[in-house]
């Protein structure tokens, strides 16, 4: 190891980078990593961490008004983006700092710049300087997509969202998936009025239809537009600074500011990956084996970058599994069955396991069990909301398979019923579990 300055180099600084960094440490490997943003990644820094500050602050304005049938003398309440945001803004420099530390507590080098791959074992920073390494790690994630078309240069990204200086009147957000529609309950909560613009027919691919159906009609019923098999034509700004959504074959849209929320792509472009052999999908994707091996044997990749599943915690788990193959002595692979995974729109979604429609025309005969009901909490409140609890059941063993939820706090309590889901736990273990009354989550143990 001593031919090389670094037993490991990493670049990027996100969620997948530093535990592979810190882990590797821990296993005694010399360290070192680079980032030319901020240590932390897209999750913590300009995704999933802020977005869910801003989904805590869009429930209020809901809560402040159920309050008052709970006896509270609540007033007409005001709201403060800028206070918003510059708390949350505050809150991911405090855990940038903290990222920072445990890579410099692991003893893990720092390069805060552009890192580019020269060579099989070799590292070309902005500066100019070069560095060996017995191994490269790339861990730089995904980019969002913005679509190719007249004006988009007129448009946010998610990268961008969170430091805009006032609330918009009127929003349009493109794309129908996760990101979309999180983004359109808070706007909405925060007063907007806004429009989903979408290519397709169908919100939240991959997700159940019942439930993805559910959101649709309570998204609408709150008085959140949705503009379907629309595609973009071009973007125009006016002299006031408002835009125009020009779409095909259908009336254009005045708003005041646009988000594309149209996919992401792996952040892979020029990173010399050519330099070294490493070969790439048709999406741009690092092609990596089942130990996030790429075709380069001294160089792996995890996380986003890699497209398997865009998720933080995977990556979290591919950077520790790598680093346990490369450096503990240890090799170990990512489970990616029962991945649960959460849409933190106004409801909440959770979901774990085989939809409805993937469990038919994989196991053929199933069982479907379903329970939609009032929160107690919205029945006091008088909203007319209501959650829907889904059980998809293997009919012939009697496991369950799928868990899907819409409806308050569905991704903490889908959370734990997660772990059934993963354990093979049968559809009579939830039955034989005595209910905790009165709950949400006793939805689950008395399905019929």
């Amino acid at each position: 190891m001593s031919d090389y300055d670094y037993d490991l180099f990493v670049i990027g600084a996100g969620s997948g980078g530093v535990r592979a960094a810190r882990i590797s440490a821990a296993h005694g490997a010399k360290v070192a990593v680079a980032e030319e943003y901020r240590v932390g990644g897209t999750c913590v820094i300009r995704g999933c961490v802020p977005k869910k500050l801003l989904v805590y602050g869009a429930h209020f304005a809901e809560d402040l008004k159920d309050a008052r049938r709970f006896g509270w003398d609540v007033p007409d309440c005001g709201f403060n983006w800028k206070i918003l945001r510059d708390n949350v803004l505050a809150d991911v420099d405090r855990l940038n700092g903290i990222y920072q530390q445990t890579l410099d507590t692991n003893s893990v080098t720092t390069f805060h710049e552009r890192a580019t791959i020269a060579g099989p074992h070799e590292i070309a920073l902005a500066s100019g300087e070069k560095v060996t390494a017995r191994y490269i790690l790339v861990a730089t994630g995904a980019w969002p997509m913005v679509p190719d078309l007249e004006g988009a240069e007129h448009g946010i990204t998610s990268n961008e969202v969170f430091h805009i200086d006032e609330m918009p009147k009127r929003v349009v957000i493109a794309g129908g998936g996760y990101i979309a529609n999180e983004f359109a309950g808070i706007f909405h909560e925060f007063g907007a009025h806004v429009t989903i613009v979408n290519r397709s027919d169908t919100i939240l691919r991959g997700y159940d239809a019942q439930i993805r159906d559910r959101l649709l009609q309570i998204s609408m019923v709150k008085g959140i537009n949705f503009r379907f098999n629309a595609p973009f034509e071009k973007i125009e700004k006016n002299e006031d600074g408002t835009l125009c959504m020009r779409i095909k074959g259908g009336d254009p849209i005045a708003c005041d500011l646009l988000l594309f929320a149209t996919g992401r792509q792996p952040n892979s472009n020029g990173l010399g990956l050519e330099n070294a052999g490493v070969e790439l999908d048709d999406n741009g994707a690092i092609k990596v084996d089942e130990f996030s091996k790429t075709s380069c044997e001294s160089i792996y990749a995890v996380g986003d970058v890699t497209n398997r599943v865009q998720l933080t915690p995977v990556a979290i788990r591919e950077g520790h599994a790598f680093a346990d193959t490369v450096f503990g002595n240890n090799p170990r692979k990512v489970d990616y069955t029962n991945i649960p995974s959460a849409v933190f729109s106004h409801p909440p979604i959770g979901a774990v396991g085989m939809t409805e429609a993937e469990a038919r025309n994989k196991l053929g005969t199933i069982k479907v069990y379903t329970s939609d009901f009032r929160a107690m909490k919205n029945v006091l409140a008088n909203r007319n909301e209501r959650a829907l609890y889904k059980m998809i059941v293997d009919a012939a063993t009697d496991k369950v398979v799928g868990l899907h939820m819409i409806g308050p706090d569905a991704p903490e309590i889908l959370q734990a019923a997660a772990v059934a889901v993963k354990a093979g736990l049968t559809k009579q273990d939830f039955d034989d579990t005595v209910a905790l009354h009165p709950s949400m989550a006793e939805e689950l143990v008395l399905l019929k």
